[in-house]
């Protein structure tokens, strides 16, 4: 199969490396991306797109109608934002904000995304129907897509498909994940707070130490996932902070937890959350105290539909090679992008972008990096599966 992108994008590979380092320098928190979207909208309205700004507070949305006749719509989405987490990386382009930095890639993803505008707007008499970018802000955990959403992403005109991408510091360069069905998890959190009755160190007996029923709780919780969740499914419950007392005589009188619940179906996660309310109570009262529980919802699982992962599979395939796509893989971690998909039709896969020490960081690491050889290929890719649905592929 022929990759009918792939010259035009390796052609713009200094000029999406120079966007990408560019944002990297200057990152900007959740609804904070003033001057990433006003770049971005800039770039959109000199390709010839129609640019609406301030969707969902710091979005951006460019509306681009075809040169052909057609009556689909394509919406490709790129979000924006960084992390409160300081780099330490020592490389000429790090950021220059302290304790704000690109530690997930999507610096990466809006060069991408100024890379599918300008090789789209391009070829605009070959395009059918109407391509939709969707540039988003918030979304690591502040919710960015719905508020997209809300402010009418998805309408005028409704999107017959959703395509989007996040790079992988976990998958080699020029590999890629397209998978079907659930590929990223629920992801919900807890607080938990144990209300015992404090006292003096000395004299255990006349209190009921909420630090010790806390820790009871804590192990008690991973009980959940070994013992009530099916083998054959997945699930965590993990407990990151537990925070008590403040001198090392005194028996606390409260503790709190507070912790995150990763779930692939509504069946487990409707369990999950059951059991810890349940779990963390049963506990604190047979110890003599009282577990006050306030559940979280965050994001769905980010589910990719049967033909628009085929269309994309066919794409990413044509750029890399069937043998470098990857169709089991699947991650805990969750996305918003899931907002979109509930509603839309799509699929969201992942690109490789690691190919050494210095790209093998974790996401959300102080150290996090890419390839930036990967930026091309994502061009590519969402370029050819765009078109290909656009054409009626993914139905």
């Amino acid at each position: 199969m022929s990759a009918p992108f792939l010259a035009e994008a390796e052609a713009m590979r200094d000029e999406l490396v120079a966007i990408r380092r560019d944002l990297h320098m200057h990152p900007e928190l959740g609804f904070q991306e003033v001057r990433t979207a006003r770049i971005v909208a800039e770039k959109l309205g000199a390709l010839g797109y129609e640019v609406q700004t301030g969707v969902g507070k710091t979005g951006v949305v460019g509306l681009l109608q075809g040169g052909q006749p057609g009556e689909r719509t394509v919406l490709l989405r790129f979000d924006m934002d960084a992390l409160p987490i300081q780099e330490e990386s020592e490389t000429p382009y790090r950021s220059q904000t302290p304790g704000v930095m690109h530690a997930c890639g999507h610096d990466a993803h809006v060069a991408v995304g100024i890379g599918v505008a300008t090789l789209l707007a391009r070829h605009r008499e070959r395009i059918p129907g109407i391509v939709k970018l969707m540039f988003q802000p918030a979304e690591e955990g502040l919710g960015g897509a719905l508020a997209m959403i809300e402010d009418g992403v998805l309408d005028a005109p409704r999107p017959d498909v959703a395509l989007g991408l996040h790079v992988s510091s976990n998958h080699d360069l020029g590999s890629a994940v397209v998978r079907s069905g659930a590929m990223m998890a629920a992801s919900d959190g807890f607080r938990l707070v144990v209300h015992g009755h404090g006292g003096h160190g000395a004299h255990p007996d006349q209190t009921v130490d909420a630090v010790l029923v806390a820790a009871h709780i804590v192990v008690a919780l991973q009980t959940i996932v070994a013992r009530n969740v099916n083998p054959e499914e997945t699930a965590v419950v993990t407990v990151g902070a537990l925070h008590a007392g403040e001198a090392g005589n005194v028996i606390a009188q409260t503790a709190e937890l507070r912790g995150t619940i990763r779930s692939f179906s509504p069946e487990v996660r409707e369990l999950l959350h059951r059991r810890v309310r349940e779990v963390a109570e049963g506990v604190a009262t047979t110890l003599g105290a009282r577990a006050e529980v306030a559940l979280r919802i965050g994001v769905d699982a980010t589910v990719n539909a049967e033909r628009p992962t085929a269309v994309m599979h066919a794409a990413a395939a044509a750029v890399l090679g069937e043998d470098r796509i990857n169709t089991s893989y699947r991650t805990t971690g969750g996305e918003d992008f899931s907002a979109v998909l509930a509603r839309v039709p799509g699929n969201f896969f992942f690109l490789g972008a690691r190919s050494d020490e210095r790209t093998s960081f974790p996401h959300h690491n102080p150290r996090f990096d890419i390839d930036e050889a990967c930026l091309p290929t994502g061009v590519a890719i969402l370029c050819d599966a765009a078109l290909r649905c656009l054409h009626g592929a993914h139905e």
